[in-house]
């Protein structure tokens, strides 16, 4: 059967107007070339479609039957034309996006507005991911795009920074130097300090240890966690104290206190994707990230 998308919108045609001149006018073409065109479709479906007078042409009931068919088989073949320029244009698809944490507190629930608000027909998937699990799933497809603290990466995944801020002390709201408006992180020396894991960050781990180590002291590291907001909650609970990205100050977690510290050390957040191109969707949704990151950026210091 030859349901060519041409002869259907010659059979069409003919079909509306009822009469073969008009459909050909019509269409733009000559009337021999329409006629031999209804001859292949009624020969490719094995059925008379059309009843020819010297006035008028009528459908016969195969011809009725086709007529309905092959108006919703082109609505549907525009509608996969549509579907497929969307899809190329980065407008249609399924966004996979990983995010760390703390990246609630640097603009993601504002950016994953815009992304719904711009992008209303792509379906937005965020998981919650630690950066080593993140950049994991990019190498092996499964996520489109992360947000991660900056880490060395594999061959593989690309990167593009995002916000670099400083780090801050994070207290239990009853400790002693709670009330202060800055101090020494050597006056946090035999304190017990709750990591990030090294497992899950060695960047992370050793950026936190070498920052005790140059202010003249090796911390005690006494609990080791994979997400920067059970870090603190464990501050909350009075079990340590941590060094933090200055995000997380407003995270607005009960029982805590953030204070600064003077260093050079940033905290970097990254975007990630695989390495080889990105899709158009992918490109869609960096551009949005790129534009909204004069909101996102926070103030240094």
């Amino acid at each position: 059967m030859d349901l060519e998308p041409r002869l259907l919108r010659y059979f069409i045609a003919v079909a509306e107007e009822r009469h073969f001149g008009r459909a050909a006018a019509r269409l733009h073409i000559s009337q021999p070339p329409l006629s031999y065109a209804i001859r292949q479709l009624e020969q490719g479906v094995g059925a008379r479609l059309l009843e020819r007078t010297s006035r008028q042409v009528a459908l016969t009931e195969a011809g009725k039957v086709l007529f309905r068919e092959a108006q919703a088989l082109l609505r549907q073949a525009e509608d996969v034309r549509v579907l497929v320029r969307r899809v190329d244009a980065g407008l249609r698809g399924r966004l996979r996006i990983g995010f760390v944490g703390s990246m609630l507190y640097r603009g993601l629930p504002a950016l994953s507005a815009a992304m719904r608000a711009e992008l209303p027909e792509v379906e937005h998937v965020l998981a919650e991911l630690n950066s080593h699990d993140q950049i994991e799933a990019v190498h092996r497809g499964e996520l489109d795009l992360g947000f991660i603290h900056a880490n060395p990466l594999p061959e593989g995944v690309q990167a593009q920074d995002l916000v670099a801020e400083p780090f801050v002390v994070c207290l239990p709201s009853g400790h002693a130097l709670a009330r202060r408006g800055s101090l020494a992180l050597v006056e946090l020396a035999g304190e017990d300090f709750v990591f990030f894991a090294r497992a899950a960050s060695p960047s992370y781990y050793e950026t936190v240890l070498s920052l005790c180590v140059t202010a003249g002291f090796t911390p005690l590291v006494r609990h080791e966690v994979r997400h920067w907001l059970s870090v603190a909650a464990l501050v909350s609970q009075g079990l340590g104290v941590a060094i933090v990205p200055a995000c997380l100050s407003r995270s607005g977690l009960a029982g805590t206190r953030f204070i600064g510290f003077e260093h050079e050390a940033r905290s970097v957040s990254q975007a990630i994707w695989p390495a080889g191109g990105r899709t158009p969707l992918q490109e869609s949704a960096m551009r949005l990230v790129m534009a909204r990151m004069p909101t996102l950026r926070p103030e240094a210091g």
